[in-house]
């Protein structure tokens, strides 16, 4: 029996969005230890589901356990199991209850419940997590081999390709949790049918109770959760003096407002930063984290910021500041240019040559001599 397409949402229902998005907010951000027999009867209903017999299931504390279990039981570990995963208990069914939304309200719902905002916490936990682990394999993969494959590029492409098929075959409840949300508003607010009933469940069983999960065909490892996970209100990785995320094992990564930090600044609380690390830091992202946790005014009143020259959002400034590019401990001026976005307001600011004179000229040196009358839009 068809049911017609669902075109506007009552206040009722549009008051309840919200709701819907925290709760699985709440669930993506989740940490502590898991229940390891719902987890493991959680598994087995997976792979059920997908016509597979239950595997042997390890479960793992530390993050890099389960990489050096795979590489320890498989010669070239990979699977297409994650993507199957995926399309048996995620992709039908949001493709059968998207089917019933009518014109705008799908994108709408989209927008509002599987917001772009947590695809950066989701996109910031695969990348760091992910690259810290590649890392440890990489090293992992290097101690086993004979020391003059370590030179031989075509043996280090091999090797890295099976590295990549190990590292992808990972289901991450926290990025499932990105469309728990429009999933379960589909269902339990607006009551769209589907026949994936079974499947639903076990979906958010995989959320709830389990960590990051290996599946093979006769092995699947299952990692547990993090003991701390921090983000700010826009999704993005957060926290100040202490990880924004950290395994129970030690791993951690220190992030201010979704840019990611060394420990030396993230152990520290943003009180505790000083305002010469401006100057010497070189990654821009990490300085922009830096001006934006001690605060402009503070740097300017803790360096002695002279201002010479400004056009519209741009103000080249002078510093006072004996540093490891002065000659011989001699104290040289130090030349900034502020860049003030417009839109969000965040204070950017990048180092330029002492033998500049205006805004204009150090706009110039950064853009690569293309005067800055001739940009389009002004970033």
């Amino acid at each position: 029996m068809s049911q017609t397409k669902v075109k506007k949402l009552t206040p009722e229902q549009a008051a309840l969005i919200p709701v819907y998005r925290e709760k699985w907010r709440a669930r993506s951000l989740s940490t502590g230890p898991i229940n390891r027999s719902q987890a493991e009867e959680t598994i087995k209903s997976a792979y059920s589901a997908i016509g597979l017999k239950a595997p042997e299931i390890i479960f793992v504390d530390r993050p890099y356990e389960a990489a050096d279990l795979i590489l320890s039981r498989f010669d070239n570990p990979s699977s297409e199991l994650r993507s199957l995963f995926e399309t048996k208990l995620r992709c039908q069914l949001e493709k059968q209850l998207r089917g019933y939304l009518r014109g705008q309200l799908e994108s709408e719902l989209q927008n509002q419940l599987q917001t772009q905002r947590s695809a950066r916490l989701y996109t910031q936990l695969q990348t760091q997590l992910w690259e810290a682990q590649r890392e440890h394999l990489v090293h992992e993969i290097a101690s086993t081999l004979p020391p003059q494959q370590l030179i031989d590029s075509w043996t280090e492409e091999i090797h890295s390709q099976t590295l990549g098929k190990q590292v992808n075959n990972c289901i991450q409840p926290e990025l499932w949790a990105a469309y728990g949300s429009l999933l379960d508003f589909c269902i339990s607010v607006l009551n769209l049918p589907h026949s994936y009933g079974r499947n639903w469940i076990i979906f958010q069983s995989i959320v709830r109770d389990c960590g990051w999960i290996y599946p093979y065909d006769n092995l699947c490892i299952v990692c547990s959760k993090p003991i701390a996970l921090s983000a700010d209100s826009n999704h993005r990785l957060h926290a100040e003096g202490t990880p924004a995320v950290q395994f129970a094992d030690g791993v951690s990564i220190y992030a201010y407002h979704g840019v990611i930090l060394p420990e030396w600044y993230g152990s520290l609380h943003p009180h505790q930063w000083q305002s010469k690390w401006v100057l010497k830091e070189q990654n821009a992202e990490v300085r922009r984290a830096l001006i934006q946790g001690i605060t402009y005014d503070r740097i300017c009143q803790e360096l002695a910021v002279t201002e010479l020259d400004s056009w519209q959002e741009y103000t080249l400034l002078s510093i006072e500041f004996d540093d490891d590019f002065s000659i011989r401990g001699n104290a040289k001026p130090v030349y900034l240019l502020k860049m003030t976005c417009p839109s969000t307001g965040h204070i950017h600011a990048l180092r330029v040559p002492p033998n500049v004179r205006s805004a204009k000229e150090a706009i110039r040196w950064v853009n690569w001599d293309i005067d800055p009358a001739e940009f389009s839009v002004q970033t």
